[in-house]
C-alpha cells in the first residue's frame, strides 16, 4: 500500500522562530539609554510565549484547516478565529506582564501588545498557508511523476500484449491453412488482420478512445478468432447507444477476451460463451468457466494493467466476480462530462 505523506511542521522551526521573535522584541529595550534587563526579559518572554502558543494553536487546528481547504485555499474565517484567539491570549499575557512590571502604564503597553499579536498571528497564518500550498504542489508533482511512470509501465505492458507473438503466429497459421484450402474468406481474414494491427498502431499512444472505436477493434479481433476456433467461441454484445460515446482505455476489451481464451477450453464440443453488456454504470464481460487441465502460465499483469489504468483515470477499481460457473469482470463506465 502506498504510504501517505502528511503535512507537518517541525517542532524545531516552531521553537526557534518563537525564540527569535522574543529576542527581536528585546532589541529596542537594549537600544535605550537606560537599559533595564528585567523589563527586556519580561517583554521577550511574553512575545516568546505568545508566538509559541500561536504556533501550536495553528498546528492543533491544522487537520480541520486541511479538511475544510483540501486545495489550500485562503480561509478568512480561519484567519479571524486565529486573530481573536491571539487578542485574548495577548490580553492575558499583558495582564501577567503588568503584574510583574506594575510601574509601566497599562494602556499604551496593552495597545502595543495587541498590535503585536495581530501582526504575529497574521504572519503565522500566512506562513502556514504558504507552507501548506507548497506541500500540495509537491504532492501534485510526486503524484504526476508516479502516474506518468505507472502509465509508461502500463503502455509497455499493453504494447507487449497487443503484439503478442503467439496471436500473430496463430493468425498466420490460420491464414496459411485458409489459403492452401482455397477458403474464399482468406481475403477478408487478411483485411481484418490488417485492420486489427492498424487499430493497434493508431490507438496505442492514446489514453482513451470512444467505446464505438473499441468495439471496432473487438470486431476485427473476434473475426480472427472465429476463423481459428469457428463456433468454439461466441460473443454476444448488448450495449445501448448511450454508452458508445463513453471513453475507454484502448484494447481493454480485447485483452479481457484474450484472458478468457488463455484460461478456458475453446472447442466445438465445449464452446466458450462470452457476454458483453451494461449493468448500471459498469461494462460487464462475462464468460462460462471451463478451465484448461493444463493452464497456461500467467503473470496476472493483464488484469493488473487494466485495473491500474482505471485507478489512474477514475480512482476506482475494476470488479472481479467468480462463481462456480461464471467469471465476470466489471469495468466502470467513464462519463466524460462527469470525470473530465
Amino acid at each position: 500500500m502506498k504510504a501517505v505523506r502528511t503535512f507537518k511542521i517541525s517542532h524545531r522551526l516552531i521553537w526557534f522562530s518563537s525564540l527569535f521573535l522574543g529576542m527581536l522584541t528585546a532589541v529596542p529595550k537594549i537600544a535605550e539609554h537606560q537599559f533595564r534587563p528585567y523589563e527586556a526579559l519580561v517583554d521577550s518572554s511574553v512575545t516568546f510565549l505568545f508566538a509559541l502558543i500561536i504556533w501550536y494553536y495553528n498546528v492543533y487546528n491544522l487537520p480541520r484547516y486541511t479538511a475544510n481547504n483540501p486545495k489550500g485555499g485562503f480561509s478568512t474565517k480561519q484567519l479571524l478565529k486565529g486573530l481573536f484567539f491571539g487578542l485574548v491570549l495577548m490580553f492575558l499575557l499583558a495582564c501577567i506582564q503588568q503584574y510583574l512590571l506594575s510601574h509601566l502604564p497599562f494602556g499604551p503597553v496593552m495597545l502595543m501588545f495587541e498590535v503585536r499579536s495581530i501582526l504575529i498571528s497574521s504572519a503565522f497564518y500566512m506562513f502556514i498557508h504558504l507552507l501548506y500550498q507548497s506541500y500540495l504542489n509537491q504532492q501534485v508533482s510526486v503524484e504526476l511523476e508516479r502516474t506518468t511512470a505507472a502509465n509508461v509501465w502500463a503502455q509497455y505492458e499493453l504494447l507487449k500484449q497487443q503484439v503478442n507473438p503467439h496471436f500473430l503466429f496463430n493468425s498466420l497459421n490460420t491464414l496459411k491453412y485458409m489459403v492452401e484450402s482455397g477458403d474464399p474468406q482468406a481475403v477478408n481474414f487478411i483485411l481484418k488482420l490488417s485492420d486489427f494491427y492498424r487499430f493497434t498502431l493508431e490507438s496505442r499512444k492514446l489514453d482513451l478512445i470512444d467505446l464505438s472505436e473499441e468495439l471496432k477493434i473487438l470486431e476485427a479481433y473476434m473475426y480472427l478468432l472465429k476463423a481459428r476456433f469457428e463456433n468454439g467461441i461466441e460473443l454476444s454484445t448488448n450495449l445501448p447507444e448511450k454508452v458508445h460515446t463513453s471513453p475507454i482505455p484502448p484494447f481493454t476489451l480485447q485483452l479481457l477476451i484474450e484472458n478468457c481464451i488463455k484460461h478456458n477450453i475453446v472447442s466445438l464440443e465445449k464452446p466458450l460463451q462470452i457476454r458483453l453488456y451494461l449493468d448500471t454504470d459498469y461494462l460487464v464481460i462475462e464468460n462460462n468457466i471451463q478451465l484448461k487441465r493444463e493452464p497456461e502460465s500467467s503473470t496476472g499483469l493483464g488484469l493488473e494493467n487494466i485495473n491500474q489504468r482505471y485507478q489512474h483515470l477514475l480512482d476506482r477499481e475494476i470488479v472481479i466476480e467468480v462463481t462456480d460457473n461464471t467469471f465476470t469482470i466489471k469495468l466502470p463506465v467513464i462519463y466524460e462530462s462527469n470525470h473530465h
